[in-house]
């Protein structure tokens, strides 16, 4: 079970009928894990994370823009109880000025295109911006195909991007 921290809202954890308590307790230490990352001081919108439990080790994932990140990230993921093992698997991203004036020139397009400002309220805006040597990432879950498309061309319309990978989900009502 694959968990986009970034992404995932409440509603959109899976939902479990079966009354196996070793399901039930799974389920709980994801959303424990789930509500630890999103929660950490320097998790922010040009940040990626996600998970994948198996048994009682979690593995994690993602790309993150400070290197203390990662090591926090697994910190908090040890503590959680049910979690014997933690395989971080999360990257760097490399140390770049260029790098940052993409990631903010990105975020002010996207979160200023109408429909999707007031996306940019949220105190875990949906869509996180990782950008990697000037390749541009979107991840995240939107609400519409149109949320999706306008994000994308917003992104590509930055100067110096020399790519825009759109990895955005759209949110099943």
């Amino acid at each position: 079970m694959l968990m986009t921290v970034a992404l995932l809202g409440g509603s959109a954890m899976p939902l479990m009928a079966d009354s196996d308590p070793q399901i039930t307790s799974k389920d709980a230490m994801a959303k424990k894990i789930r509500k630890e990352l999103v929660t950490l001081p320097y998790f922010s919108v040009f940040d990626n994370l996600s998970f994948k439990v198996e048994e009682n080790t979690v593995i994690l994932y993602g790309q993150v823009s400070r290197p203390s990140l990662k090591s926090s990230a697994e910190r908090v993921v040890e503590k959680v109880k049910g979690v014997e093992e933690v395989v971080n698997k999360i990257e760097v991203l490399p140390l770049s000025p260029m790098d940052d004036r993409i990631r903010i020139a990105t975020y002010r397009a996207i979160y200023s295109q109408v429909g999707l400002d007031r996306l940019a309220l949220a105190a875990n805006p949906p869509i996180h911006i990782i950008v990697r040597n000037g390749h541009v990432t979107l991840e995240g879950v939107v609400n519409s195909k149109s949320d999706s498309t306008r994000a994308m061309m917003a992104a590509n319309g930055v100067s110096n991007v020399f790519s825009v990978t759109n990895n955005l989900r759209i949110e099943k009502n």
